[in-house]
């Protein structure tokens, strides 16, 4: 059999949606750190979420472009186990942050066409896993949560030396066949599982993990 498939919610904004996400099964919870983002935290308010985060449910830290000084901020009062670097990090910069924390390193990477999954062997070598979302279609969208997708028959069939999680345009509708097209083992939801941006839905949650995880055979 193979591993089971390994759910991310991510843009947690309430205690609540902590509750929803860890009782739905999610082995990764995302917290927001960039203020563009409709999901975004304030240090107190992620401290808080992530202190009702129970063991062996890992806390991730998404930020975007985040220079030492907020990152030593936000690790002096928020407690987690991995950061997202989800903007324009160079593999230098993701080998700085990991080597200056001392924690493990997940970079997002961008896909629209094939010719930007050529990048994935420089991050590989640095990052411990490889985040796969869709690249922004326009200057004024995030860098992820925008609810696009891109073309799965991309990444068919392939394969990289570290984890990568899948992300991008997921639903509960369209997890199980984004799963069984890609062979993604991990997979990482925002707006997907929303009925506001920021405002998770725990139907919605619970329908995401479990059409996941009947992947799992």
């Amino acid at each position: 059999m193979a591993e089971p498939i390994s759910v991310k919610i991510c843009g947690l904004t309430r205690p609540q949606d902590v509750t929803d996400a860890v009782t739905a099964g999610a082995r990764y919870l995302g917290f927001v750190f960039f203020p563009r983002s409709p999901r975004h935290l304030s240090l107190d308010a992620a401290a808080a979420l992530a202190q009702a985060v129970p063991p062996g449910v890992a806390k991730v830290a998404l930020t975007v472009d985040a220079d030492d000084a907020a990152l030593d901020a936000l690790l002096a009062q928020v407690p987690v186990d991995l950061l997202q670097l989800h903007g324009h990090e160079t593999p230098d910069r993701v080998a700085e942050i990991k080597a200056r924390t001392g924690l493990p390193v997940m970079k997002a990477v961008g896909v629209a066409e094939a010719s930007d999954l050529a990048a994935l062997d420089a991050y590989q070598a640095v990052a411990d896993q490889i985040l796969l979302d869709a690249k922004p279609s326009g200057a004024g969208d995030l860098p992820g949560g925008n609810g696009l997708s891109f073309d799965w028959h991309l990444i068919a069939g392939r394969a990289w030396s570290k984890p990568w999680m899948l992300a991008g345009g997921l639903t509960p509708e369209n997890v199980a066949r984004a799963i069984t097209l890609t062979g993604a083992r991990q997979v990482d939801v925002s707006s997907g599982v929303e009925t506001a941006p920021g405002q998770k839905d725990a139907a919605r949650v619970a329908a995401f993990v479990a059409a996941a995880r009947d992947r799992e055979t």
